[in-house]
């Protein structure tokens, strides 16, 4: 049956109501404004001649309020009626579910209430990217499913295979077969062009009621997103660049849909909301369109998509930081934290940070290289280095980073190399390689069902904990899994540290049936020793206090992936 709805949900309808005279406030007319420059374009909508000109400065223009009113349904139905059709409703069964965070990722369930069962039933949205079948999610919408179906918004509904996943865009690419007039591709638009205060329109299914549309502005862009479960093997994590947030209303079971622009283009792929509730609150976060034509291509012919990657942690140089390190207090850039071992910028030479120095009442990490500038670019921010590496650079291309080292400026070259794999693979799915063929057990994969970070001394401190501790820090717990079934317990808290996002709060591993645990390698080498039914001890410090934690490892639930 088809349950498909149209609701629209104004963001100024109480301004635009309320404006009954002739005379119109400054938003509305801004409004209109924007509308008579825009709606000739758009199939359907009425144009709107500009306001006559006024022999005094301070006379408002004077317009019918309806006609803005009008012209402004006009668009927001042509809109509809463009995109509606390519949105997709997707239903799924999965064996994982999204991270509790204040951002909240819309996994299968579209909410935090079935954590503990171990298939969790759920519904996304996506969009048609091509006549080939091919349709656009978000990653955490399809991540460990078994079982995907998609409904049109005609109420057809179809099983779809997981073509490729991409972890650190939280994009992902499915396929259906369907006639050619169902297939609907989107037209994408460049969301490098958004602009705050443009029409946002988002399209999708919000607690399961299809073909909803919600109506609002883009309220921000430029922002990060922290990759949901991203940590690699050295414990770095990542964020998603130039997102763009928009206060048009965003819920659950929106993940995947669209958000579109005043032409019905794609600009960006709503993901994820801040919020404490789990419902909307007016900051909503869509995946951009110039990170959606990248991934997506390489996601449909490979599988998979391979980032560049520098190699640094760091931080945004501030006023205090820049005094500190004896700079001008006006000098901004990326002041290098850490630099990964075996990486580009290791090889290139790029300098860390060594001393110390007490800044606002905490110690903080300084003496390191300033990067302000990649490929002549300047970089004011964390941010930008990231943006710049995300939109135009590739694996194997050489960059020019100009450094501050000390109170000189130099020039480094870097050749990028690929991103490592993220831990939430490796740590999870880690063959068994100790010869029990019983069973068929050397097949099998052991696993604990955790994702998590090493320890490192800027995490330590943020714990409380001491600048030697060593141990692997329990970012997430699989619902399910052999680590939530004995109690482990994940982070709550996510920390911007040295320009990463990290999730503090949860146990940290020391020792795995008495061998030391220092690093995510090192747990991943004793998983791998370990066999599926086997039962370990780990010792776990939780909240400063040392104790033990017996864990039967289990074999990680196979998935259509």
């Amino acid at each position: 049956m088809n349950r498909s709805k149209w609701i629209i949900t104004l963001v100024l309808a109480g301004s635009l109501l309320v404006t009954a005279c002739s005379d119109i406030p400054m938003g509305l007319s801004t409004l209109q404004n924007r509308l008579a420059s825009t709606a000739p374009v758009v199939q359907g909508a009425t144009p709107i001649a500009a306001p006559a000109q006024s022999n005094s400065i301070n006379q408002p223009a004077v317009v019918n309020s309806s006609d803005v009113l009008i012209s402004l349904q006009n668009t927001l139905e042509s809109i509809y009626e463009k995109v509606g059709p390519s949105v997709v409703s997707i239903a799924v069964e999965s064996t994982q579910s999204s991270q509790n965070t204040p951002f909240r990722f819309f996994g299968p369930n579209g909410n935090q209430n079935q954590q503990q069962a171990p298939v969790v039933r759920g519904e996304g949205s996506g969009f048609v990217w091509d006549k080939a079948g091919h349709i656009v999610t978000n990653n955490h919408v399809v991540e460990g499913a078994t079982n995907v179906r998609v409904t049109f918004s005609d109420g057809f509904s179809v099983p779809a295979k997981v073509v490729g996943t991409d972890l650190n865009s939280d994009l992902a690419v499915i396929q259906v077969s369907a006639s050619q007039d169902r297939l609907q591709p989107v037209q994408v638009s460049d969301s490098n062009q958004v602009k705050v205060g443009q029409l946002a329109v988002a399209i999708g299914n919000p607690f399961g009621e299809e073909g909803t549309q919600t109506v609002g502005f883009v309220s921000a862009v430029g922002r990060s997103l922290p990759v949901n479960s991203s940590t690699t093997a050295n414990g770095a994590s990542y964020t998603i660049p130039d997102v763009i947030q928009t206060d048009a209303p965003i819920n659950p079971g929106n993940s995947g849909g669209v958000l579109v622009n005043d032409l019905g283009q794609v600009i960006g792929v709503t993901a994820a909301i801040e919020s404490s509730s789990g419902a909307s609150a007016g900051i909503g976060f869509a995946i951009p369109s110039s990170i959606v034509i990248k991934v997506v291509p390489a996601l449909i012919q490979n599988g998979s998509y391979t980032y560049s990657w520098l190699g640094i942690s760091g931080t945004s140089l501030t006023s205090e930081l820049a005094t500190a390190m004896g700079l001008n207090a006006g000098q901004r850039g990326v002041l290098v934290g850490e630099v990964t071992q075996g990486s580009p910028a290791e090889k290139a030479g790029i300098k860390s940070s060594s001393q110390s120095a007490t800044v606002s009442g905490q110690t903080v990490q300084i003496g390191g290289d300033v990067i302000i500038a990649i490929d002549g670019k300047p970089v004011n921010v964390f941010e930008d280095l990231v943006s710049y590496l995300a939109r135009s650079t590739q694996v194997g291309q050489k960059v020019q980073l100009t450094l501050l080292r000390g109170e000189k400026q130099t020039t480094v070259e870097v050749t990028l190399e690929a991103r490592p794999a993220e831990n939430t693979q490796q740590a999870l799915q880690i063959p068994n390689n100790n010869g029990n063929n019983n069973n068929n057990q050397a097949q099998q994969t052991a696993w604990l069902g955790i994702s998590g970070a090493t320890l490192t001394p800027v995490i330590a401190q943020a714990m409380n904990l001491s600048q030697n501790q060593e141990g692997v820090l329990v970012e997430k717990v699989q619902p399910g899994s052999p680590a939530e079934k004995a109690g482990l317990q994940a982070g709550s808290q996510q920390q911007q540290l040295n320009g990463q996002t990290v999730t503090l709060g949860g146990d940290v591993i020391t020792a795995f049936d008495g061998t030391v645990i220092n690093s995510i390698q090192a747990l991943q080498a004793a998983i791998r020793q370990s066999r599926p039914g086997q039962s370990v001890t780990l010792d776990v410090l939780r909240n400063g206090d040392r104790t033990q934690v017996k864990v039967t490892l289990d074999t990680r639930p196979s998935t259509t992936q």
